[in-house]
């Protein structure tokens, strides 16, 4: 029967085709598409209608098709909803009704509706799909899932397609999922992980809709196509800052239970904007068609950036959220939410070309308008004495309009005392004739201005390149744990902030513009209207810093970003002053993942540090290469090291690799350490040297078991974990207590118990050795945060 409606469908339509090259798809054949969540609300507002387009480009093409719409209900129940919604899809203006209506027909025809609940169900398609194949005499070119469900779901259904649903004979296998793709980078790795025990890297189609959007999908070739141009003023010298925008007019009623798990940041900030900026910022690629090479260049761009932190974003929350949340999670009135529903963050890349240059990333619900841009402002250098509104005076601006706002269709503008832009191909035309409206501060008459010759829906674009087999627009699974390392951190940093209360909509007025302080940002205006069980619990949070004692030595205590801020202060202070004593700073630092807040504070804020005079020692490392993850140093240089001006020739990692060994005695490393030591620092005292407790009590690497003497005089030694017997290098007690300053750095509710145990023993070198740093000439300074000291 399919055969039949097809060949009779080529005989009546194939003289007013609107086909795509047929050589992409590999092969001809027949095509199963599956739409798992077939009857839901992303498949029945653009789903069905990019797949309809797609049988109508493809209608003349060789191809054959069946259409499946997947879901848990039924099939007598759901199979009349299923219908409805197919209905409903339409044609483009350059199809005539009468050809329209038939092409309905046959695509219904052509579609029908499965329960897809259990192995069986899945089975049971299979068998279904090869007995059509068999009867029909058809050679199958492939199977298309997309997976239109929640993310929970994805394994499982992944798990039956590839057990008993894959096509055999070369036929393609091609499985869309939909975001999130998990909710932080932790969990994005185990659903990755678990991806891809079932799917090929090669066979996933990881979906973020923005990058069908024709402007968003333009931005790469315009940079190409305008290089001469561009690449004079695409660096710091030139841009004054880079916006990515998104405002939304709409609440979110009815997507609450979905919402309120993930936020402003995850649902938008992390997918849409973060791909844009990297299209933006990535060294353009030599071909833009290449997906690898377009890939390795966005990994570039995530690996030089700084990190975000709380005082790299500001979020807030629309007023009626609350009351929202209560009523569709059915909370009682009391409950209150911290998720963001507007978010600005402020983001930097360090690299020559874009240092000190500010990247905007924001959007939110209920705000003024609905919009979406990436603005890139450049630097005016020129100054009119008289006639202001003279087209060099003003703003020198190159906009990616998305669509809607004053504007309504997608368009990229370029201010007129900028450059005429190339118009290359038959895809995007310039427009000439302007309606009297304004774009960013400028009337549109002031731009250059080109948008697409025929505006199309981003689904149906990204669905054509499915079908196609080209992954340049979509992200793979390097790409997806490069972005949520970027964002994890600032998502954990900001868990218990308190989002400022906005009214929504016009009403809003100033209260969401945001002000640039060096590399913070920070609301404008400090009038803030908030009701009063929004403000949190106040006398928490009213403790600062408290100097006491800690085991007779100095203790310093206060909440963890208090905490982190003072240690930092102190620590340039030392820093300092060693360096107008001497002129010359050395620092030891361990590695783990207590000071990684500490090294944030650094590398964001303290732009006065010394850094050129400043030494880096390891206090201990682990006996790993030092380019693998689990190393100590490899943790100091991507959190610090990276990110400041410090000579390489200053930084000093442990030899624990030597000869193609790893810490084998023979080999002298640690002897080569020690020689280093004592030939740089004065009488091998360090400055300052920064130690963490591990949960055992254990210090730098001298683990419990050790003995007072055991290391005599040498300063560098070989260790073991009792846990663990791999090697460690380490300082010896005879180098931490010839240190200046010793700062034990104690951070976390699970380190209490241990905090509450050292509080009680005297010395105890053999069970903790933490209790053995005694500097003999220098002071001891225990930085404890209230989690740790009071649980």
């Amino acid at each position: 029967m399919f055969v039949t409606v097809f060949l009779l469908l080529v005989a009546l339509c194939a003289h007013g085709g609107n086909g795509e090259d047929s050589e992409e798809t590999q092969r001809p054949g027949h095509v199963s598409v599956i739409i798992v969540g077939g009857t839901g609300d992303l498949a029945k507002k653009y789903l069905w209608q990019g797949f309809f387009q797609l049988y109508i480009n493809q209608v003349s093409s060789g191809n054959t098709f069946s259409f499946y719409g997947g879901g848990l209900s039924p099939g007598e129940k759901a199979t009349p909803v299923f219908f409805e919604i197919l209905k409903a899809v339409s044609c483009t203006k350059d199809v005539s009704q009468e050809r329209c209506a038939l092409l309905k027909e046959q695509f219904l025809r052509l579609s029908q509706y499965r329960q897809l609940k259990t192995l069986e169900d899945y089975q049971d398609l299979a068998k279904d799909i090869e007995k059509q194949l068999q009867q029909e005499g058809m050679t199958e070119a492939g199977r298309l899932f997309y997976l239109s469900v929640p993310a929970f779901a994805y394994a499982d259904i992944a798990e039956k397609i590839n057990s008993s649903c894959r096509p055999t004979s070369g036929a393609w296998l091609r499985v869309v999922l939909e975001k999130p793709f998990g909710h932080d980078y932790r969990s994005a790795q185990v659903l990755a992980s678990q991806l891809g025990s079932a799917l090929k890297d090669e066979e996933m189609y990881r979906i973020d809709h923005y990058l069908g959007k024709q402007v968003v999908s333009k931005i790469l070739p315009f940079r190409t196509e305008n290089r001469k141009y561009l690449d004079p003023i695409w660096n710091r010298h030139h841009i004054e800052r880079v916006e990515i925008v998104l405002k939304e007019t709409l609440d979110v009623k009815g997507r609450i239970p979905f919402y309120d798990q993930y936020g402003v940041i995850r649902d938008v900030l992390q997918n849409h904007l973060t791909e844009v900026m990297t299209l933006l910022t990535m060294k353009l690629p030599a071909n833009v068609s290449n997906s690898e090479e377009v890939l390795q260049n966005k990994l570039q761009i995530f690996s030089s950036l700084l990190p975000l932190g709380k005082n790299q974003a500001v979020i807030g929350q629309y007023q009626t959220y609350k009351s929202e949340v209560q009523q569709e999670l059915n909370k009682t009135k009391d409950h209150v939410t911290l998720t963001p529903t507007f978010a600005a963050v402020l983001a930097h890349i360090n690299e020559a070309q874009y240092e000190g240059v500010p990247i905007l990333l924001i959007s939110g619900k209920m705000l003024d308008e609905r919009v979406g841009y990436a603005r890139i402002l450049f630097k005016n250098d020129v100054f009119c004495l008289q006639n202001h509104n003279n087209v060099h005076c003003k703003a020198k601006q190159i906009i990616f309009y998305f669509g809607h706002g004053s504007l309504q269709y997608p368009a990229v503008l370029v201010s007129k005392n900028l450059f005429k832009p190339a118009v290359t191909g038959s895809e995007w035309k310039e427009v000439t004739e302007h309606k009297d409206v304004s774009v960013l501060g400028l009337p549109i008459s002031d731009y250059y201005v080109q948008t697409p010759a025929e505006e199309k829906e981003a689904y149906s674009e990204l669905i054509s390149h499915i079908f196609a087999g080209r992954k340049n627009s979509f992200i793979s699974t390097e790409n997806l744990l490069a972005s949520w390392g970027m964002w994890t951190s600032l998502l954990s940093s900001l868990t218990s902030s308190f989002p400022r209360i906005y009214p929504g909509g016009a009403e809003n007025g100033d209260m969401l513009d945001v002000r640039l302080r060096g590399k913070d940002i920070s609301y404008n205006s400090e009038v803030v209207i908030i009701s009063p069980d929004k403000m949190g619990d106040a006398s928490a949070n009213s403790f600062k810093v408290m100097q006491g004692k800690f085991r007779s030595a100095d203790m310093v205590s206060a909440w963890t970003e208090e905490l982190v801020e003072t240690l930092a202060a102190d620590m340039q202070e030392v820093a300092e002053a060693a360096i107008h004593e001497g002129g010359v700073f050395h620092l030891a630092v361990s590695g783990g993942s207590t000071p990684l807040a500490l090294f944030h504070r650094l590398a964001v804020h303290h732009f006065t540090f010394p850094w050129r005079n400043t030494h880096v020692w390891m206090v201990d490392e682990r006996c790993v290469p030092l380019t693998e993850p689990e190393s100590n140093f490899y943790s100091v240089h991507e959190n610090l090291l990276k990110h400041v001006k410090i000579p390489y020739y200053n930084i000093h990692p442990m030899p624990v690799q030597l000869n193609q060994r790893l810490c084998v005695e023979d080999d002298g490393g640690v002897l080569l350490y020690e020689k280093e030591l004592s030939r740089l620092v004065n009488g091998s005292s360090f400055h300052f040297v920064l130690l963490g407790v591990g949960y055992d009590g254990h210090t730098a690497s001298l683990f419990p078991g050790v003995k007072a003497d055991q290391h005599g005089q040498s300063l560098v030694a070989l260790t073991e974990s009792p846990s663990k017997p791999h090697q460690r290098m380490s300082l010896t007690f005879n180098a931490i207590n010839r240190a200046h300053k010793v700062v034990l750095l104690v951070m976390g509710k699970g380190k209490h118990e241990l905090v509450t145990q050292l509080s009680r023993v005297k010395d105890a070198l053999d069970k903790y050795p933490v209790t053995g740093v005694k500097p003999a000439n220098g002071s001891l300074v225990w930085y404890i945060d209230y989690d740790a000291l009071i649980g």
